[in-house]
């Protein structure tokens, strides 16, 4: 994935530890936001995940991952891996599919 991830703490995160983390993607939109929430929700680890995209005239989104013990950080990690997985998955079905229907 071609993103920048800034790891700065925003207002707010410096008094809640290590399992409750926003971070900054600068050049990302709602594509991302909503499918990495969508994944890293069903880690029964999270309590909260959730993104804002501030203004749509700043290109940059919100992303805020609140756990019970595992760092935010190492969750943000699985789930883009995990996502990785799911797109690459993507990709291999839509490309055999494309190579059946032009066998026909």
């Amino acid at each position: 994935m071609c993103t920048t991830l800034n790891s700065f703490q925003l207002p707010g995160d410096e008094d809640s530890g290590p399992t409750c983390r926003t971070y900054v993607f600068q050049n990302e939109s709602h594509t991302l936001g909503n499918a990495l929430k969508c994944i890293i929700n069903r880690y029964e680890d999270v309590d909260f995940c959730g993104y804002t995209v501030p203004h749509p005239a700043e290109a940059k989104m919100h992303f805020r991952i609140q756990s019970r013990e595992t760092p935010a950080l190492e969750i943000l990690k699985r789930g883009l891996k995990d996502l990785e997985k799911v797109c690459d998955h993507t990709m291999e079905l839509f490309e055999k599919e494309v190579k059946d229907f032009c066998k026909t």
